[in-house]
């Protein structure tokens, strides 16, 4: 499949965050292995003056999400702590970048970058009609933030080599993969986008 980007594209970039880093709390086996093809999406977008939206967890210390409030998770993305800031190595484009905070007060949970946030606002406001997603985690934030997408009208892209997942059980991503495109998601590679 041949894609061209067109101006009525967004990237989303799904939480590349520290704490989902291989040394961080709650670790992406190899997310910073993707960064190199995460970068390359975003200063294609960049090229093209298409706006780029960082999704990232920005949880209170006491979020559902965390153990001892009853949720699965070791704490992790405490708002402003190191653990909550983006990869060092992320890259941000010098114009129409947009932080999107998700998980923001303690008794919300959100996977999705559409949950509780103006994402979905944005995009609207500015015409997007086909949005392009990768980051971590293939199986959760990624995942949900596709068919968050789909289920809102989107045209939905998965950037295959731009994506990793925790895999808790081996086969996590492939079935996170198969239920996005099952829904309507379509799922391409760099060698996929033609100028």
């Amino acid at each position: 499949m041949k894609i061209k980007i067109n101006p009525f594209d967004a990237l989303i970039v799904v939480d590349m965050q520290n704490d989902f880093m291989p040394d961080g709390v709650l670790p992406v086996p190899d997310a910073d292995k993707i960064i190199p093809a995460v970068n390359s999406y975003i200063k294609l977008f960049e090229e093209k003056a298409l706006p780029v939206f960082f999704t990232r967890d920005w949880h209170p210390e006491n979020h559902i999400s965390f153990k001892g409030y009853g949720g699965i998770w070791p704490p992790h993305c405490i708002q402003n702590t190191k653990g909550a800031k983006f990869h060092k190595d992320l890259y941000f484009p010098s114009d129409n970048k947009f932080i999107i905070s998700k998980g923001t007060s303690e008794d919300f949970d959100a996977y999705s970058g559409f949950q509780g946030t103006i994402l979905n606002k944005l995009l609207k406001e500015r015409g997007i009609k086909r949005i392009f997603v990768c980051g971590v985690a293939t199986d959760y934030c990624v995942k949900n933030t596709v068919l968050g997408g789909l289920n809102l009208g989107y045209q939905v892209f998965v950037l295959e080599d731009a994506i990793k997942g925790v895999n808790v059980k081996p086969d996590d991503s492939k079935k996170a993969i198969d239920v996005m495109l099952k829904n309507g998601a379509v799922l391409i590679t760099k060698e996929d986008i033609v100028d």
